[in-house]
């Protein structure tokens, strides 16, 4: 799923752009889908990346070298410096939050991307859902992005998230296209895709609902939204809830993650 998410960019990347890929290594979950797998991942991924969100060489040095013993997974053994995040999990994720209090280079998810652009482009807008209680924490989340007033809800496609890329590509975009048509049925003039298993399928899905409906994918909105804060110059806020979590662990003495 990583590779597709970054397949489907490489059209739209300006020639200065350079998008790095990271997938939550084991033990982390599979596929997000519930309140514990987005726990579970978060917490793989922030202490996989955690050696390379700092400019601390020492920190990094360590981790290459733990990593040359083969005694953990962390990604790559380059010490990039990155001056934005993407979250690629659709949904109100927990990684969302902790990278922000890690660094200071913006961090969007591929939810909210979504639903701010479809916001920004049309009167109501709907999500194409997986299966089961993705539909529910899908229409949590919008109130929780202060958007419920402009929503129709989400419909569910009835595939789980690893079925996006186990099923055949004719069935999964059936049921994507219906669902997003029981949307614009209530009244969306905006359709956001609702998992990163389904990047490259806006394209069948935008023939389906025909020219008035707008197809929102975060994969895309979301990295482009990044490369306009970061050349606008735009960082997270630390004066508040996003303070360095680090300055706190170290302030109370905890040296780990």
């Amino acid at each position: 799923m990583t590779t597709a998410c970054l397949t489907s960019l490489a059209p739209t990347l300006p020639p200065s752009v350079t998008v790095t890929g990271f997938t939550a290594p084991p033990p982390a979950p599979s596929a997000i889908e519930g309140h514990l797998d987005g726990v579970l991942s978060a917490a793989e991924c922030i202490r996989a990346l955690l050696p390379y969100l700092h400019d601390s060489a020492e920190a990094a040095d360590e981790e290459d070298a733990k990593r040359e013993e083969g005694k953990d997974g962390a990604p790559g053994t380059s010490k990039p410096r990155y001056d934005a995040f993407l979250v690629a999990c659709f949904s109100a994720h927990p990684l969302i939050a902790a990278l922000r209090e890690e660094v200071a280079g913006p961090v969007v998810g591929i939810m909210e991307a979504a639903l701010y652009a479809a916001r920004m482009l049309g009167g109501r807008l709907g999500v194409v859902a997986t299966a089961g209680r993705s539909v529910v924490m899908h229409e949590d989340a919008i109130r929780g992005y202060g958007l419920a007033g402009h929503s129709v809800g989400a419909e569910g496609t009835g595939m789980g998230v690893l079925e996006l890329e186990t099923l055949g590509r004719g069935e999964v975009e059936g049921r994507m296209c219906e669902a997003a048509e029981r949307l614009v049925g209530r009244g969306a003039d905006c359709v956001c895709l609702g998992c990163a298993g389904m990047v490259g399928m806006r394209e069948r899905v935008g023939e389906r609902v025909g020219d008035g409906v707008q197809v929102v994918e975060g994969v895309g909105v979301g990295v482009q939204f990044l490369v306009g804060l970061v050349r606008e110059g735009l960082r997270t806020g630390k004066g508040g809830v996003y303070a360095s979590a680090g300055e706190g662990r170290r302030r109370r003495g905890q040296g780990w993650v």
